[in-house]
């Protein structure tokens, strides 16, 4: 059980690297392209000046994304969980499985007009790519403003109105009225991380008016908006409840919930007296996904935390 848990700790850690940290390569000017788009913390991307009509993703968000903007546009995508036995996906193509990195031949076999990958993932592969002439754009999602732009640009290259999409984005948001609960979000527990205002999680708990108790805190963690709390930290921070998430790979939440049992500052916490804990999915809380995932999310937060 302890090893598992801690493969489990691993594996969340490692996902969440992953989908936060930022790209330091260079990127090199796309083929067959005369607009630019510029995001935080992103360097110009050149993008393709005609409608692109054969679109291969790299990351599950991205394949959802495009998938409900025009299903006809996705000729590959990059195998994920979210999608495994998802129907609508059974007969598109994979270039990847898993966490091992897509396939280049089979991407160009597939004949792309563009390919989207992920910063801080999709680096190399789409170097590649750009290298061999197929325009390539990547995405950073981690807001809620960002989704909507990324959503709109996507619309935007494929030839396709954003439009009902946005409007469904905001359909997850409706009746948040917020809350005064403290909440205190803990994805682990070895070490114990917490996400501030700076990440996909704290910037969604802020659109609902959750009082996150760590939204302001920094801290010398190596993962872009997250940080390393001590257990007097928790203490200290005294949550009036407390939000814990499944490892990405899949877990009971009785495990996840044992894990934090075995803490000293455990059943000190008003949140534990009081009843108020609980277990989030790693899929649309911490990363956003996919849109389904990013929807059960803000359900869950307006039952659990707002109502």
């Amino acid at each position: 059980m302890l090893r598992r848990w801690i493969l489990s700790t691993f594996a969340i850690l490692l996902s969440i690297i992953l989908t936060a940290c930022n790209t330091t390569n260079t990127q090199q000017p796309q083929a067959q392209a005369t607009q630019s788009i510029t995001r935080p913390d992103t360097q110009s991307q050149e993008l393709p000046k005609l409608s692109a009509k054969r679109v291969v993703t790299l990351s599950s968000l991205t394949t959802d994304i495009i998938f409900q903007l025009d299903k006809t546009k996705l000729v590959g995508i990059a195998g994920s969980s979210l999608f495994k036995n998802d129907p609508r996906f059974q007969d598109i193509p994979r270039i990847s499985e898993g966490q091992s990195p897509p396939n280049l031949e089979k991407i160009v076999a597939l004949k792309p007009d563009l390919v989207i990958g992920a910063e801080g993932f999709s680096n190399q592969p789409i170097q590649r790519l750009q290298q061999l002439g197929i325009p390539t754009l990547l995405t950073q999602i981690n807001t809620w403003k960002s989704l909507e732009e990324i959503t709109a640009k996507l619309a935007q290259l494929i030839d396709v109105n954003p439009q009902p999409l946005l409007e469904r984005y905001q359909s997850f948001l409706a009746d948040s009225s917020g809350t005064n609960t403290s909440t205190l979000v803990l994805v682990s527990s070895q070490p114990i991380l917490a996400p501030n205002k700076n990440s996909w999680a704290g910037d969604l708990l802020e659109k609902f008016q959750v009082k996150n108790l760590a939204a302001q805190l920094q801290g010398k963690s190596p993962i872009a908006g997250y940080v390393t709390l001590s257990a007097e930290k928790v203490l200290e921070a005294n949550p009036e409840a407390v939000v814990l998430i499944t490892p990405p790979q899949g877990g009971s939440k009785t495990e996840v919930l044992n894990s934090f049992k075995k803490e000293s500052f455990w059943q000190k916490l008003p949140a534990t007296k009081n009843n108020r804990v609980y277990v989030f999915d790693y899929y649309g809380l911490v990363n956003p996904g996919s849109i389904d995932a990013i929807k059960k999310a803000c359900e869950q937060i307006k039952t659990d935390l707002l109502g």
